[in-house]
């Protein structure tokens, strides 16, 4: 896809991903790294941006390991252009006074604020937390997709953004988020509704997309959320682990069936390798609430992204859709998250990781009208 989408053009070329203690941010780096070298296609400019996140709290070990794999990526990618660093803190603690929200905000404004000179958008999600990456990727969809609706919008004016990741999902697993926030972080741009006066005695449904050891932030944006709220539990499945969504339901069962009385036919399965399904699971889900809970005047619809990263990436996509489906007057989307304040996980269990490198082409020359009327014919 790499050698065919480079070809015969040149390329003014935006890598984002994170400088992490994730060394899976590395398998795609090197791959894409490795088909530009092949392909050689005409380079007018290549620019790294490297994420820093320095207001979590990690262990010395996996500290070092942030230090290594910064190094590494900028090793790779010195073929091809430069690197530079952009500090992203949603949750600085020197900003007291500031909201999670409105922090978050002007951390992803700092890298939307970057992209308008270059062809191609690349955002590596490999390295990155959840609230970054969804805030980063609807930011820049919004941008170059101001208007959804109209013919042929995808091809974005020739902008090709994609999506990539090193998926593995029993690492994600057992990367622990710990100690969250008391306040509720809501991604830039998908908040309105739940303030909204006007929208207070909306009917609510909640979509928490279960990963595992996420119970405690479960919890926490459960505090936030309408007790009368319809809750709707997304779970993997399929799965590697074929028993995966099972050992989930154990772990939220005292949560979701004895504390909430969710209905078990209020479950949705989403493939944990397959975001564009996740996508469209989660999407016609919240078109038919829309539909139904019209003729109450309206429905608010709540996405919290708790797994693994694919089917977040699906969640960001439809939750995008459908604020661009919704009008504002019968339905609006948020997604409401707690932000970890630490992760932790062992160094032999990210070393040991064997990632899928998987590409989502959003936007760009693969939706050229002249390209779709060829492959029609």
């Amino acid at each position: 896809m790499w050698d065919d989408l480079f070809a015969n053009r040149p390329v003014r070329l935006l890598y984002i991903t994170g400088r992490g203690f994730d060394l899976r941010a590395q398998s795609v780096l090197r791959e894409l790294v490795r088909s530009v070298e092949y392909s050689q296609p005409k380079i007018d400019k290549a620019t790294l941006l490297l994420v820093e996140f320095s207001a979590y709290h990690i262990s010395e070990e996996l500290r070092s390991l942030t230090e290594e794999n910064g190094k590494a990526l900028a090793e790779i990618f010195k073929p091809i252009g430069s690197v530079v660093s952009e500090s992203f803190n949603a949750n600085s603690a020197g900003e007291s006074d500031i909201g999670p929200t409105s922090l978050l905000r002007m951390a992803a404004q700092k890298i939307l604020n970057q992209i308008d000179e270059y062809t191609d958008i690349v955002l590596d999600v490999s390295s990155l937390p959840r609230v970054a990456y969804l805030a980063i990727m609807t930011g820049i969809l919004k941008k170059i997709l101001p208007d959804l609706q109209r013919s042929n919008a995808l091809y974005a004016g020739g902008v090709n953004f994609q999506v990539v990741v090193a998926e593995d999902a029993l690492l994600d697993a057992n990367i622990r988020s710990e100690d969250p926030r008391s306040d509720l972080t809501l991604i830039p741009g998908f908040s309105e509704i739940l303030h909204s006066e006007a929208a207070s005695e909306w009917p609510s449904v909640w979509f928490p997309i279960l990963g595992e050891r996420r119970a405690s932030q479960f919890e926490k944006v459960w505090d936030y959320i309408p007790p009368s709220a319809e809750i709707c539990p997304v779970l993997p499945h399929p799965s590697r682990d074929h028993r995966r969504a099972d050992q989930l339901l154990v772990e939220y069962r005292e949560l979701l069936f004895e504390r909430a009385d969710t209905p078990r036919s209020n479950i949705l399965y989403a493939h944990e390798a397959q975001p564009f399904e996740a996508y469209r699971q989660l999407l016609n889900a919240m078109i038919r609430y829309k539909e139904s809970l019209g003729v109450l005047g309206g429905c608010r619809l709540l996405v919290t992204p708790l797994a693994s990263k694919l089917i977040t990436l699906g969640a960001g996509l439809a939750c995008f859709e459908m604020q661009a489906k919704a009008d504002q007057n019968s339905c609006g989307v948020a997604m409401p998250y707690v932000e970890p304040t630490r992760y932790s996980t062992s160094m032999e269990r990210v070393r040991a990781a064997k990632p899928l490198v998987s590409a989502l082409l959003l936007t760009g020359h693969a939706y050229d009208p002249s390209t779709l009327e060829k492959i029609q014919s």
